[in-house]
């Protein structure tokens, strides 16, 4: 065999290894990947068939305790201002866990449309906020240099111009 068929040999294997790579690179990826979605996005872009994140506040007066067997459980409502979504948790939740708070649940949509959360993250000081969350909260009128986000409450008041932060 000539010099020339082995380069190209050479060359082709390197492509294929190369090639298929990257197909399993872009596949782990894919499949471990979590999406960030907030409530007003789950109908366009929640993914039906894996987990994904769920971020916004805890809406006022929507936590109910309860117990499954012997676990805690938690119903509540996240909010980003424009549509709310209901979650169920069984398990421990966040110390810093509460009404008009953000946070960020790692789940998936349930048939009946609700979303079970195999993990609940709450923010962690009163400053932070997840970038993804903060971006789609500017989204809908809040401005960071006023402060911190309205409390659910008052969002689409904010929106629209007339509420205490909006304008």
């Amino acid at each position: 065999m000539k010099r020339k068929h082995q380069r190209m040999i050479l060359v082709g294997g390197l492509v294929l290894g190369l090639g298929t790579a990257t197909i399993l690179v872009f596949q782990a990826f894919r499949s471990t990947g979590e999406l960030f979605v907030i409530p007003s996005k789950i109908a366009a872009t929640a993914p039906k068939d894996r987990a994904f994140r769920l971020g916004g506040m805890v809406e006022a007066g929507s936590v109910q305790k309860t117990q499954d067997g012997t676990r805690p459980a938690v119903k509540f409502r996240v909010s980003d201002g424009i549509a709310s979504e209901d979650v169920s948790y069984v398990g421990i939740l966040p110390d810093l866990f509460r009404e008009g708070q953000g946070v960020v649940a790692l789940g998936r949509l349930q048939p009946d449309g609700s979303f079970a959360a195999q993990e609940v993250l709450a923010k962690h000081d009163e400053n932070y906020m997840p970038p993804d969350m903060a971006d789609e909260l500017k989204k809908t009128g809040w401005k960071p240099e006023k402060g911190a986000p309205p409390p659910s409450a008052l969002w689409n008041a904010a929106k629209s111009g007339s509420g205490p932060t909006g304008g």
